[in-house]
């Protein structure tokens, strides 16, 4: 009973302490579309993704409610870091849900002018107040439109602000200085004044309408010892959430001295009469860990040594060359590219093209040789059909656009118009390149008894039997990576190689490893098609997740890298398309490959059926 009625308090005191309007929320999945788009037409870093942020501690006055509920101490203010923008995952700080709206939509604009701004030395000097009225003057200015929309947000916020009189000292000082700059920013022709009072974020009360600027704050790198479970067991997901959250490297010093006893007041007693007992330790998962990382300002992170069974392990090791496959060739040198510095560093990366080594026969099983079958078939009439060729003296039928031109043509008319168009057979010059990614996460489960490797095997070989029908020209291979000196591809199938026995076995080997050098893969493909004379030629990359290795190919600078190397190829006259499997693949698929180059399958298992609907309709 005594704690029904103290859970019933801290629900209730919490809910009349707080001062936003939950019935007037806009949360951000609603608006992350618009204001994405907002953000990178305004001139924002195109690899910068939108991230819900966590909550931090903010400054400010409290009343009374709010110090008996324990509320008002932090909260989910938006910060510009290295490689993403981090919005409140709700927005309830107006009564009025349209001023919410607007507040997503004017955070993003201002977001965009950030990194410009900051490049100023005035401003950039002057702290955080300075810094967010030089972005939000280059907003107004690319987007008039949002001037009107500013202005009510800021009168609004200005009504919510404390009033400086009733506070005292520092406080008081900080938050006049803020509401200063707040009216200074209404004013479009004024020049921009300096504080004369250096203002944190955490030293006044939440302030919605600015953005606090970290541009050096970039991820942890992912550590080379972190990987997949041992011998390929199944394990219980991690408990995760979306949220971007502060963290710092440290040090773990505690064994540091082995010399050195740990003191423990509780085994004194226990050396002479020893009783097991299950004791938690920092193995155990007791259901709380996502709230007391809520509760920390800022995460620290650090490499203590230990191997825990709940833990994923990499073994990351290269084989040995007695165990390793075959190498193809001496390798080759590609370059990357810097975004940091941008250039495109020639020589960066070491290729080097694997075959495996013979094993025992691919044998497929009766359910998917019936679907190599029918996926056969269906690309077998495609290349049968016929093809409408338009713009004709004659034909079977009209051509409705030749028409149209034709009577919109204020000049002479021919006798006989090219306004007809007929079915006509015509052979197809067609290459294609099928790139498959083969890192370590493929080992993850995609259903109860298949793994993500297993569902990419099946679609290579459905792949190959419904090429090798068409009689087009196509190539596989696979990728996976050790850093830039070592970036591995798997030669599954060549342009002059019949798909047989060889190919088909070589597909039957593919196995996990390593990780996901997506620059360096493509860059290999292009060149590869790039040789051949086909009038079409198309690269399809089959992927499970974004580009990443050991080293800095993390985050925006393997995105950077990758979407340089599509650019490349369609400049070469490629098509590229990425056929991905990744849940979260929308966040940065649209950048890499643009919004009509690539398609996202929700299942894993329908792989198959997709990658075959997406070649149909790239060759039509």
């Amino acid at each position: 009973m005594e704690e029904l009625v103290g859970a019933w308090w801290h629900r209730a005191v919490t809910r009349v302490a707080d001062r936003s309007h939950p019935e007037a929320a806009v949360e951000l999945p609603q608006v992350q579309r618009a204001i994405g788009m907002l953000f990178r037409g305004a001139g924002g870093a195109a690899a910068v993704r939108i991230a819900p942020a966590t909550e931090r501690r903010s400054g400010g006055p409290r009343g009374w409610l709010q110090r008996i509920a324990g509320a008002g101490e932090r909260a989910a203010l938006p910060r510009l870091e290295h490689e993403v923008l981090a919005l409140p995952p709700s927005i309830a700080v107006f009564p009025d849900t349209a001023l919410n709206r607007d507040l997503y939509l004017w955070l993003a604009a201002l977001s965009a002018g950030m990194d410009e701004a900051a490049a100023d030395p005035l401003a950039a000097g002057a702290g955080w107040i300075a810094l967010n009225l030089a972005a939000g003057r280059l907003a107004l200015q690319r987007f008039p439109g949002l001037r009107e929309r500013h202005a009510r947000l800021v009168q609004a916020h200005l009504a919510q602000r404390p009033n400086p009189q009733r506070l005292k000292g520092r406080a008081a000082e900080a938050e006049a200085a803020v509401q200063a700059a707040l009216r200074a920013s209404l004013q479009a022709d004024a020049d921009l004044p300096l504080p004369g009072v250096e203002v944190r974020p955490d030293e006044v009360a939440p302030l919605w309408l600015w953005v606090e600027h970290a541009p050096g704050a970039a991820p942890l790198p992912a550590r080379p010892d972190a990987a997949m479970p041992e011998g390929g067991e199944k394990r219980a997901p991690g408990v995760t959430d979306k949220k971007r959250r502060a963290a710092q490297r440290t040090s773990d010093d505690r064994d540091g001295n082995p010399f050195l006893l740990v003191f423990r007041a509780e085994a004194l007693l226990s050396w002479s009469e020893h009783v097991k007992v299950n004791r938690g330790d920092d193995d155990s998962d007791d259901g709380n860990a996502l709230d007391a990382a809520n509760d920390m300002e800022k995460l620290s992170i650090a490499p203590d040594g230990q191997t825990l069974a709940a833990r994923v392990k990499f073994d990351l090791d290269l084989p040995s060359a007695s165990a390793d496959d075959l190498p193809l060739g001496p390798g080759l040198q590609l370059p990357e590219w810097d975004y940091k510095a941008g250039v495109l560093r020639p020589a960066h990366c070491a290729v080097q093209t694997f075959v495996a080594r013979p094993g025992e026969a691919f044998v497929p099983p009766p359910a998917l040789k019936a679907t190599a079958r029918r996926v056969r078939r269906r690309l077998e009439l495609l290349r049968a059909a016929p093809r409408w060729q338009r713009g004709e003296v004659s034909g079977d039928e009209l051509d409705l656009d030749a028409w149209v031109r034709l009577q919109s043509d204020a000049g002479p008319r021919s006798e006989a118009p090219a306004v007809h168009a007929r079915r006509v057979k015509s052979e197809r010059s067609l290459a294609t390149l099928l790139l498959a990614d083969l890192s370590l996460s493929t080992d993850a489960y995609a259903t109860n008894d298949a793994r993500v490797i297993d569902v990419i095997r099946d679609a290579l070989f459905v792949f190959g039997e419904a090429l090798s029908a068409s009689g087009d020209a196509f190539e596989m291979l696979g990728f996976s990576s050790v850093r830039r000196q070592h970036v591995r591809m798997q030669h599954l199938k060549g342009f002059d190689e019949a798909w047989g026995a060889g190919p088909r076995a070589r597909v039957g080997a593919v196995k996990p490893g390593y990780y996901t050098r997506m620059g360096a893969a493509i860059r290999l493909a292009t060149l590869r098609l790039q040789h051949r004379g086909e009038r079409q030629r198309l690269l399809l990359l089959l992927t499970d997740g974004k580009p990443n290795d050991l080293d800095q190919y993390e985050g925006r600078y393997g995105l950077e890298d990758t979407r340089h190397a599509v650019q490349a190829a369609r400049a070469a006259g490629l098509v590229p398309f990425c056929v991905s499997i990744d849940d979260q693949g929308h966040d940065y698929l649209p950048l890499l490959f643009g919004s009509k180059g690539y398609a996202q399958v929700h299942r894993a298992t329908e792989l198959v059926g997709r990658l075959a609907q997406v070649y149909a309709t790239l060759t039509r």
